[in-house]
């Protein structure tokens, strides 16, 4: 008798990806177990964009690292403006921005912004790891000064712009969700920018994407991005004219990415 589900015979890649492949057939349709995963991950990704950010345990978190984090907010004041008027997420709120201007710090080389983004989620579980361990090079390397890190909610991408120029930052680094996956509702995405101002473009800042565990893990990133960085700094830009030069061994960042802002957008139309 012919087994109901026909197996794929490249099936056993499966052990090495979180893609669909290799799930078999029943018919001309996917097998039971394969469409309820699927259904299952659909959820999990829809969850993923609407939970909302737990900001509580984020800033006990930095303060722990002798750090004084601010919190703003942008001009979208709800989770289903901040989906639909993705332009509002890309401004801080006028509270926020006179919280910000108030405080007229002195120059610094980089300002940090904690972004709920498309996941809230993924800034929850890889925001902190990634900010300590980048911390940690940070102060082993001397030679950097950053402004008070802000947790920002509501936010898109380039909201982290207005917030390096009110805080004086010759860079601004930003943590962001990125858009949920049907395999990576918590993935994290960096974005980071030199001489940041309202009205950046794309081409102008860097991305290192998939920041998660099971991609590039937070300390891989940390290194990479300071790595980064300090290209940065050296050559006083950042976007398509900054190339990542980090020698690293195969497979040692398997599913991550380095890449202009504006090429990312382009393959992923993320609206940020």
């Amino acid at each position: 008798m012919k087994p109901p589900v026909t197996p794929q015979p490249w099936a056993l890649l499966r052990a090495h990806t979180a893609a669909r492949i290799g799930l078999g057939r029943a018919g001309a349709s996917l097998p039971t177990a394969a469409h309820l995963a699927f259904q299952e991950a659909h959820a999990a990704a829809r969850d993923a964009v609407h939970l909302p950010l737990q900001a509580e345990p984020l800033l006990a978190g930095l303060r722990a690292l002798s750090e004084a984090p601010l919190q703003v907010q942008s001009r979208a004041a709800d989770r289903a403006t901040y989906l639909q008027r993705p332009d509002l997420g890309r401004r801080l709120s006028e509270a926020s921005a006179a919280q910000l201007a108030a405080l007229n710090p002195p120059e610094v080389d980089l300002a940090f912004v904690l972004a709920d983004g498309l996941s809230p989620l993924a800034l929850q579980r890889q925001a902190l790891p990634l900010f300590t361990a980048l911390r940690e090079r940070l102060v082993l390397d001397g030679r950097w000064t950053w402004a008070p890190p802000v947790l920002a909610t509501q936010a898109r991408v380039a909201l982290g712009d207005e917030v390096g120029a009110l805080l004086k930052a010759r860079c601004v680094v930003v943590l962001i969700g990125e858009r949920p996956g049907l395999s990576a509702p918590d993935s994290l995405g960096v974005y980071f920018s030199w001489a940041p101002r309202v009205g950046l473009t794309d081409a102008e800042r860097n991305c290192l994407s998939n920041v998660r565990p099971e991609g590039l893990a937070p300390a891989a990133a940390a290194a990479r991005l300071h790595g980064l960085l300090r290209q940065a700094r050296a050559r006083q830009l950042t976007g398509v004219g900054l190339k990542d030069e980090h020698d690293e061994p195969a497979g040692q960042a398997a599913g991550a990415a380095v890449t202009s802002a504006a090429l990312l957008r382009l393959l992923y139309r993320e609206g940020g």
